[in-house]
C-alpha cells in the first residue's frame, strides 16, 4: 500500500521484501556502513546567540560544531556560503576571528547586523564564491567550514582552500546535482578511473530521502503526483497513445479543485480533443493506485541512496588526500536531524 511504501521510504533496507530485494538491502547497508566522528563538548552559546535560527538548523550547527577537532587551534574561521553566518557565531571564541562568505547581499546584510547586536568581531563579504575574484579571499591561515553547501560551491572551497595552503577544513556535502556539468565529473585520481557514469538525475537521488516535510507538505506532494498520474492514464486513452505526454506543473490552489476540473484544463493545454464524459472518481482512484506502484519501485532505488552518497563523499576525501590532506569521514548526527549528515574533516601537517 502507499502507506507501507512511504513507513519503508527513509529505511528501505528494514523492508522484508523478496529477493533480489533481500540481497541489495544487505549489500547496501554494508556499503553505507560508516562510523559516528567523535563529539567533544562545546563553550557554552554565547547569549541569546540561537534566537533567530530555526531550531532544526540551531540542532545542526551543534552536532557539526561538536565534531570538529584538529590538532591546532583554528585562528580564523572561514564561514563559506554562511548566509547569516549562524555557523560562523556559534563556532567563534575569544582571540579568534571570522569571516562569513556569502552571495545572497540580503543576508550579509542580516548577518552583519546580527553579528553587531550580540557583539561579535565578524567581517561579513558578499561574493559569488564560483566567480574569479573569490580565489583571493582565501588565506592560508583560515579554517573553512561548510555547513550543506550544494555541489560546486563546496567543491569550489575544496579546491581554492587546498590551493591556498589552508591546514584544515571541515565541510558537509550537500546537493550532489547543483553542478554546472551535464554529468559528474570526478575529482579524484580513483574516481576518474571508474567506469562509473553519473547523470543529473543520478547525482540527485541521495537528496530523494525526505525526514523534514511536516503531514501537510507529504499530503500535498502525494495529492499532486496521484493527479498527474491519474491524467497521465486518462491522456493515454484519449490520443490511443501509450506514452507519457510532459504536462506543465499547475500551482498548488489547483489541488483544492475537482479533479475533472484538474484534467480539463491539463488537456487544454495540451490541446487535446474534449473530454467525454468520465467516471472522475474512478480515474482518481487509479491515479492514487499508479502513486502507490510508483512509491513501491522508488524503494529499490532507494537502496542505491547512501551507497551513492558515500561513494561522492569518498571522491572528495580521495582528492583532498590527493592534495596533502589526512581525511576522516564519518557523521556528525543523526539522519533524522538532517540526512545530509556526512562530515569531512581535512588537516595538513
Amino acid at each position: 500500500s502507499l502507506e507501507d511504501a512511504e513507513h519503508a521510504h527513509n529505511q528501505p533496507a528494514l523492508l522484508n521484501a523478496p529477493e533480489p530485494f533481500a540481497s541489495l538491502a544487505k549489500l547496501s547497508v554494508a556499503l553505507a556502513d560508516v562510523d559516528e566522528l567523535p563529539a567533544h563538548a562545546l563553550a557554552k552559546a554565547g547569549h541569546r546567540l540561537n534566537v533567530d535560527v530555526p531550531g532544526r538548523k540551531w540542532q545542526q550547527i551543534e552536532a557539526f560544531a561538536s565534531r570538529l577537532q584538529f590538532a591546532d587551534a583554528p585562528g580564523h574561521w572561514l564561514d563559506w556560503c554562511a548566509g547569516k553566518g549562524h555557523l560562523g557565531r556559534r563556532l567563534l571564541q575569544t582571540g579568534q576571528q571570522l569571516t562569513c562568505v556569502e552571495y545572497d547581499p540580503a543576508l550579509v546584510a542580516s548577518g552583519q547586523a546580527l553579528s553587531q547586536r550580540h557583539q561579535l568581531h565578524a567581517l561579513h563579504i558578499e561574493q559569488d564564491v564560483l566567480a574569479a575574484t573569490a580565489a583571493p579571499l582565501l588565506k592560508a591561515s583560515h579554517t573553512p567550514v561548510a555547513l550543506h553547501a550544494c555541489g560546486d560551491l563546496h567543491v569550489q572551497l575544496m579546491r581554492l582552500a587546498s590551493a591556498a595552503g589552508c591546514k584544515q577544513l571541515a565541510i558537509a556535502p550537500c546537493c550532489y546535482n547543483r553542478i554546472s556539468q551535464a554529468n559528474y565529473a570526478p575529482m579524484s585520481a580513483a574516481a576518474q578511473g571508474s567506469g562509473l557514469q553519473l547523470s543529473l538525475d543520478d547525482l540527485a537521488l541521495p537528496m530523494s530521502e525526505t525526514v523534514t516535510a511536516g503531514a501537510r507538505v507529504r499530503r500535498q506532494r502525494d495529492t499532486s503526483m496521484a493527479r498527474r498520474l491519474g491524467f497521465d492514464l486518462l491522456q493515454r486513452d484519449l490520443r490511443g497513445i501509450d506514452d507519457y505526454l510532459p504536462t506543465p506543473s499547475l500551482p498548488s490552489a489547483w489541488l483544492d479543485k475537482s479533479f475533472a476540473d484538474y484534467c480539463h484544463h491539463l488537456a487544454g493545454l495540451k490541446d487535446l480533443s474534449t473530454i467525454a464524459a468520465q467516471d472522475w472518481s474512478a480515474r482518481e482512484k487509479a491515479g492514487w493506485r499508479r502513486l502507490a506502484h510508483v512509491r513501491n519501485l522508488e524503494l529499490v532505488r532507494g537502496l542505491f541512496r547512501r551507497p551513492l552518497e558515500l561513494w561522492l563523499v569518498l571522491d572528495r576525501a580521495l582528492f583532498l588526500m590527493e592534495q596533502g590532506y589526512a581525511v576522516r569521514l564519518g557523521t556528525f548526527c543523526e539522519s533524522p536531524l538532517t540526512p545530509r549528515n556526512l562530515l569531512l574533516l581535512a588537516e595538513r601537517s
